[in-house]
């Protein structure tokens, strides 16, 4: 079929129109738009079954660090422990280099999986907003065909209305009047009979199911009287309830009314389940920053549960992300196909008339001209006929003024209705509406739901990084006897550092280097001091026992030396 003026496939449509379909059979198909046939379902649940095996390589991935950290670390922990400590003990990179390069490793991956979530995350709020805003036009563009349509009914059954009203008042009260008169009573006649055919005619200009004619209030050609309502009045798109002409089996050319409400309440409920999950994602991430900074292990550990809900969320949100691209795609390459197909109309008129809304070309005609053209012919006869009793019966029959003005009144408001009518069958104002629909969902619709994708795909990567990262993260977590430990510490000295006080702790159990002012020799005699020397626990560098000297500031001076002619002069 011919393409929709004013509107071409994008490039995107294109591409998600290209892919390979496959079946259930693993069998090649169709890409025609057929959401009624199974085959076509079954092709947009095997691309939606992709994300599925996706989500189990991201189990995999992750069940496969977490055996890597619960079983093998372990192993290398138990064995390795002293092996470690004597390393470090010696100046080497033991224990404690290899734990910080571990906690430089994991933080380095938790910045960088943290980083393209929230990468992602930006992504998702822009393809929200325009998978939104494309959604809107659509149903704004729908809602405007269908008050198109339903001003199109209201105001043929208006016409209707006014012209069987003169029909069965003022034109009955002529006939009374003119009895006596046969030329006088055939133009009440012929302006009857003309009436009747533009009703005739008007009922079938409507495009959904024909007008329900109100009973109408005036003396019939029996006399009896019959109620009628109040002309309607139309209102604007915005303050008008949606027209009913929902009745008939038969389908316009355009989406009614109640699917543009439901559209609008499935678009309100899509946008805030995104939104509420793209500030899942962001809260998940900013508090594992949070725990990993804080070295929180139940924060750690709310934060993964989390976690884990927002991979599944991502894979689930990606496949059905993907079979609604791909179906809007298939869509929108040959939109029309689909809207002519699915009208199921049988008669060549109905296919016609659709035809010339969706094409709306110059070189068509109108299918509702002849009717219009013989309405119109119809309502400038009553007009002469008329015209010619007011200039001759007036003068003979003076109470025929009042009907002939009835009539005249009816009659104006009658081709008032018309032209409106006429402008309103025009085909560019409803074309305008279902180009407009086709590029919201075509365009904005197609382009958001991309970007939607692509964040789910990023933030899924980001939470299996981030889950492999966070059992290293808890390796590296001090335990609770060293929280302990550093408590006691803490409160001995607040002052003293974390790094300190584990070198102060370890420090008796290392070998000791030999003091600035420790004295060696066998024959070295202490000085006399106050206070015992302090044996140090370990051999010096040449065997023999050493002492450690006691601060200068605490040390006394050493008597004068006596010699041996002054002990001899000096009895004691």
């Amino acid at each position: 079929m011919e393409a929709v003026p004013g509107y071409s496939p994008s490039f995107w449509v294109r591409v998600c129109h290209a892919l390979p379909r496959l079946d259930f059979n693993l069998q090649t198909q169709d890409n025609v738009f057929s959401p009624d046939s199974w085959e076509y379902q079954q092709t947009l649940l095997v691309l939606s079954s992709l994300s599925a095996i996706a989500l189990l390589l991201s189990l995999l991935v992750v069940l496969c660090f977490l055996i890597h950290y619960c079983c093998c670390h372990r192993a290398d922990g138990g064995s390795g422990s002293e092996e470690d400590e004597d390393e470090d003990t010696s100046g080497g990179r033991g224990y404690g280099g290899r734990k910080q390069a571990g906690i430089c490793c994991v933080t380095w991956v938790s910045v960088t999986a943290v980083t393209l979530c929230c990468v992602a995350i930006g992504i998702g709020f822009y393809g929200n907003s325009e998978a939104n805003d494309g959604m809107y036009q659509l149903t704004s563009s729908l809602l405007t065909a269908n008050y198109t349509l339903g001003s199109i009914n209201l105001l043929v059954s208006d016409t209707i209305v006014g012209l069987q009203l003169s029909v069965s008042g003022p034109l009955t009260t002529l006939e009374e009047l003119f009895s006596t008169s046969m030329p006088f009573l055939v133009s009440t006649r012929t302006c009857r009979r003309l009436s009747e055919t533009v009703v005739t005619t008007l009922s079938s200009l409507t495009l959904g199911p024909p007008p329900k004619i109100p009973p109408l209030r005036g003396r019939g050609i029996n006399g009896s009287s019959v109620l009628t309502p109040p002309p309607p009045t139309l209102m604007p798109p915005s303050l008008a309830p949606p027209p009913t002409i929902l009745a008939s089996p038969v389908s316009g050319p355009f989406s009614p009314g109640w699917a543009a409400n439901t559209l609008m309440v499935n678009e309100d409920y899509r946008w805030l389940s995104y939104v509420l999950l793209l500030l899942l994602d962001l809260v998940v991430c900013l508090f594992i920053l949070l725990g990993l900074a804080k070295q929180a292990r139940w924060l750690l550990v709310l934060m993964t549960v989390l976690a884990w809900l927002a991979l599944f969320l991502s894979w689930g949100s990606l496949g059905l992300e993907t079979a609604t691209v791909v179906a809007l795609s298939d869509f929108c390459s040959d939109p029309n196909t689909f809207v002519v197909n699915s009208s199921h109309f049988n008669s060549g008129t109905s296919a016609e008339i659709l035809d010339y809304y969706l094409m709306c070309s110059k070189q068509m005609s109108s299918p509702f001209q002849q009717l219009l053209t013989q309405s119109q012919r119809a309502l400038s006869s009553i007009h002469t006929h008329l015209a010619s009793l007011e200039r001759e019966a007036l003068s003979q029959f003076p109470k025929a003024e009042r009907p002939l003005k009835e009539v005249q009144l009816i009659l104006n408001a009658t081709e008032s209705n018309f032209h409106q009518l006429v402008a309103l069958l025009n085909c560019r104002g409803l074309n305008k509406d279902y180009t407009d629909s086709l590029k919201g969902l075509c365009f904005d619709g197609i382009e958001g739901l991309l970007c939607l994708s692509l964040y789910s795909f990023l933030s899924a990567l980001a939470f299996t990084a981030i889950l492999c990262s966070l059992p290293g993260a808890w390796r590296t977590f001090p335990s609770d006897l060293e929280e302990y430990e550093d408590s006691d510490s803490e409160n001995e000295d607040p002052f003293t550092s974390h790094q300190a006080r584990r070198q102060t702790a370890m420090g008796p159990q290392r070998g000791a280097l030999p003091t600035f002012y420790t004295y060696q020799g066998a024959s070295w005699i202490p000085p006399f001091s106050s206070a015992p020397p302090l044996p140090t626990p370990n051999a010096s560098c040449n065997g023999s026992p050493g002492y450690e000297a006691m601060p200068l500031v605490a040390r006394r001076p050493s008597p004068p030396s006596v010699s041996s002619s002054a002990l001899a002069t000096f009895p004691p």
